[in-house]
């Protein structure tokens, strides 16, 4: 084994929490490595969020260039050069890559390229990507090493050669027809965009709704978003057998409660959930426990069960949202510092970035009723919106959860044109603890899609205490 060089800080994986830790003890005068395995930033900026968006906006530009003619403007034929989606998208993690590497220059963290993996507690042996080995001690460790698509053990799916969504994201080609496995976040995200760029795309979902996590209402709405489009959507379908190869032709087999029926594709993406990295880095040596699904077992500070070892971010069973390993970040640099934050009180919001759009934060309906909390509901549909008689954006609709006995907001879910922003709104409303009565009557912006928080507030029913 290389000699043992020793650090005050060692973090396995630079993503988002992982990084940010990086840079602010290093900022503080410690002496700080993160050994990264692939991606530069980690998976967000590199094959994930930021170029997932980057080509769901391309796709949104070939929509609206296709329908044009609709708000007035006279376009040809419109046709989608998929090399120059992808050299866009890619010129978008070039530049990202650069600033990461600039900023663990300037922070003084120092980035080691290479796989890590526990071989004592606290030490980590790095096989480097460039060649040799280097072994690391630290008082303090981070477990940074987040998810990776799961792939299901479905009969030839491994010998199709089907894409997850990085595969996607590297397509120069517009394929003719992509066959999903899976109706989460991800499936339909890049459903949608697929279809945009001219693709036939069918969608496979094993429960009986897309987005499973969704009360009904809100898959119901989506799903007919998507299949007015012109996407395929199959649900409580089960797929007992794939074959082919992805990027030629590849034929899925689907039994239904109607029977059993073939999918042919040219294009196999698998979308079907996420699971943790942390098999096969000597997390055992470590002293690290992992819970039933293979994420690491921490306490509500983010401790794992060895002493001077944290985990961050998804690999810990956090929200998988960037946004989500950011406050990871926040209470572990706080903490560090004396301070008493915990992940348990946290209001972690999320929007899926279809078009119109999905944002949700605070309990839903199906929460609710689980969770035995009384709830007075309110609902508007998008083309009540004054603003969507301006954009032709009348899709979706705003739903709000009001407290029975408090008035305080606990909900809101919306599918509509900017649902992020209004979300926002919503959610700082929900930190301040304000009575929905506040929000109903503030004075807001015409001709703002947030303007509609007033009606659908004001429909809530009084409270009967």
């Amino acid at each position: 084994m290389p000699e043992v060089e020793d650090y005050e800080v060692l973090i396995l994986g630079s993503g988002q929490g992982g990084k940010l830790l990086a840079w602010h003890l290093a900022r503080a005068g410690h002496k700080v490595a993160v050994v990264e395995r692939q991606w530069i930033g980690g998976s967000c900026p590199n094959v994930a969020c930021l170029p997932s968006k980057n080509e769901l906006w391309s796709a949104r530009v070939a929509h609206l260039a296709r329908h044009a003619g609709e708000y007035g403007t006279q376009t040809g034929d419109v046709a989608v050069d998929m090399a120059r989606v992808w050299q866009r998208k890619q010129a978008m993690v070039d530049f990202e890559v650069g600033f990461h590497v600039q900023m663990y220059r300037d922070s003084g963290a120092e980035l080691i390229l290479g796989a890590g993996r526990f071989v004592a507690p606290r030490t980590v042996q790095v096989a480097l990507n460039e060649g040799g080995a280097r072994t690391i001690r630290a008082e303090k460790v981070f477990v940074n090493v987040g998810t990776r698509a799961a792939m299901p053990a479905i009969d030839g799916l491994d010998t199709v050669k089907a894409m997850t969504h990085v595969e996607a994201l590297e397509l120069d080609y517009v394929p003719s027809k992509v066959i999903v496995l899976g109706g989460g976040y991800i499936g339909i995200e890049m459903a949608q965009a697929f279809r945009r760029f001219g693709s036939a795309v069918t969608v496979i979902e094993p429960s009986p709704q897309i987005m499973s996590r969704e009360d009904a209402d809100v898959s119901e709405e989506m799903r007919g978003i998507l299949t007015i489009e012109g996407i395929d959507i199959v649900t409580d379908a089960k797929v007992t057998k794939v074959f082919g190869r992805s990027g030629r032709a590849v034929t899925v087999c689907v039994r239904t409660p109607a029977g059993e029926t073939f999918v042919e594709g040219s294009d196999l993406l698998v979308a079907a959930g996420r699971i943790p990295n942390t098999a096969g880095i000597g997390l055992d040596h470590a002293g690290v426990e992992l819970d039933s699904r293979g994420y690491i077992r921490v306490n509500d500070r983010l401790e794992t069960s060895a002493p001077g070892v944290w985990a961050i971010g998804e690999c810990a069973g956090s929200p998988q949202f960037t946004h989500a390993s950011v406050d990871d970040f926040r209470i572990v640099r706080d903490n560090l510092a004396g301070g008493d934050r915990s992940t348990a009180d946290r209001l972690v919001p999320y929007c899926l970035f279809t078009d119109p759009p999905l944002a949700h934060v605070g309990l839903s309906e199906r929460d609710a009723q689980q969770q035995g909390i009384a709830v007075r509901i309110a609902r508007m549909p998008m083309a009540r919106v004054l603003r969507t008689q301006a954009t032709s954006e009348a899709r979706g609709f705003l739903k709000v959860l009001v407290a029975r006995d408090d008035d305080r907001i606990v909900g809101f879910t919306m599918i509509g044109a900017e649902a992020g922003e209004v979300m926002a709104t919503m959610q700082t409303a929900m930190l301040a603890g304000l009575p929905y009565q506040k929000l109903r009557d503030a004075v807001i912006a015409h001709l703002t899609v947030a303007e509609a928080l007033g009606p659908l507030l004001g429909s809530i029913a009084a409270s009967s205490s």
